[in-house]
């Protein structure tokens, strides 16, 4: 008989996540489990779990879906049958039968959990950007108790629970004349935990974790940009029951600068010259994010002309190259004239008068110095 296709089988698309096979699976699993659906979903059931076995091995999908069955031997698949239904799930990742009628997917109370991320906003300079350097920052955050090491009994008095064994779960099965209905349920003895504490830590109340403010060491890189993000592996919240830490994830938040603007690795500042500079040119000294510069005006230059720094702006925080600095001139037209400046200034304007045009080409001329 041929065979369907095993995405077919479970639901999903060929370009589906090892989470949406997993879902999947699940999701059929409880629908046509033979302990509910009865016997004769068995076959439909060993259907699902073969196309599963397959699809949630990276490399035997590779296989699959290059060859398609054709991959496979009929001996390939001797390894997907089962002596009972709970090894089955014991053996597809999901803890065992449990999971996937509860809900519980393979974690219980009692299994080590990894601790909540945390956020930091962090304010730093322009100049702080530019050089980078190493920040000490004060986080509020949540560690596990030194008093009991996170188990949230005084030492000694953490037991196992005699009615679980541990497990944090109850099995209940009800039969009946075709089928029989697995249930289970939480430890009422241990809340689901697994263990018994005879006698609460003082410290942190039975919490395990306590709250405490924590002096950690940012190294900020040179070139961050404002809104980057600095991910600190481990500085987060502490775990639940022997897991990992969470990470802090500390935002860049960058001051306005009293003469720069910034746009990605490029500085941009304006300054301002006299109309005799711009007329005779001159050279003028520019201040640049770490020290000063000489610009070249020359004769002639007009009001809003853009000058190039090449290599004065920001390091890429990368490949630490630097952008370039971008100067707009503006030339001061005096407001107020003697009567000696005003003649030798009008005379000089009836020789140079020119016709005045107006064209396009501003914004093109921004870009060219980008």
């Amino acid at each position: 008989m041929t065979k369907k296709d095993y995405y077919k089988i479970l639901g999903i698309s060929k370009t589906a996540s090892q989470e949406e096979i997993k879902k999947a699976f699940r999701h059929l699993a409880r629908k046509y489990h033979p302990d509910i659906a009865g016997k004769d979903s068995e076959e439909k059931f060993k259907e699902i779990n073969e196309a599963f076995q397959v699809l949630n091995d990276p490399q035997k999908r590779a296989q699959y879906d290059q060859f398609g069955h054709a991959a496979f031997k009929p001996g390939d698949f001797s390894g997907f049958r089962w002596s009972n239904f709970e090894d089955l799930f014991r053996d597809s990742g999901f803890g065992d039968i449990f999971d996937i009628f509860s809900g519980a997917r393979g974690r219980t109370r009692n299994n080590p959990e990894q601790g909540e991320d945390l956020k930091y906003e962090l304010e730093i300079t322009l100049e702080d950007a530019f050089s980078g350097l190493d920040k000490k920052i004060k986080v509020p955050k949540v560690v596990l108790c030194e008093e009991c090491g996170g188990s949230g009994a005084k030492p000694g008095s953490l037991k196992t629970c005699p009615k679980c064994q541990g497990s944090g779960r109850l099995r209940r099965v009800q039969r009946s004349a075709f089928a029989q209905l697995v249930n289970v349920v939480t430890c009422d003895e241990c809340g689901g935990s697994g263990k018994i504490t005879e006698t609460p830590c003082k410290h942190c109340n039975g919490t395990g974790r306590i709250k405490k403010t924590s002096i950690i060491t940012v190294k900020i890189p040179r070139g961050v940009d404002n809104e980057s993000y600095l991910r600190v592996t481990g500085q987060g919240n502490a775990g639940y029951n022997g897991g990992p830490s969470g990470d802090l994830y500390v935002a860049i938040n960058i001051k306005s600068h009293s003469i720069f603007d910034r746009y990605e690795n490029d500085l941009f500042c304006k300054t301002t010259i006299s109309l005799g500079q711009a007329i005779f040119g001159t050279e003028i000294e520019i201040p640049t994010i770490d020290g000063k510069a000489k610009l070249k005006i020359p004769v002639g230059t007009q009001s809003h002309t853009i000058f190039k720094l090449k290599n004065q702006g920001m390091p890429d925080v990368h490949t630490k190259k630097r952008g370039n600095q971008l100067v707009k001139v503006v030339v001061k037209i005096p407001d107020k004239l003697n009567k000696n400046q005003r003649i030798i200034l009008q005379k000089f304007v009836d020789l140079n008068e020119e016709k005045i045009k107006t064209t396009k080409g501003f914004f093109d001329k921004i870009k060219k110095h980008i």
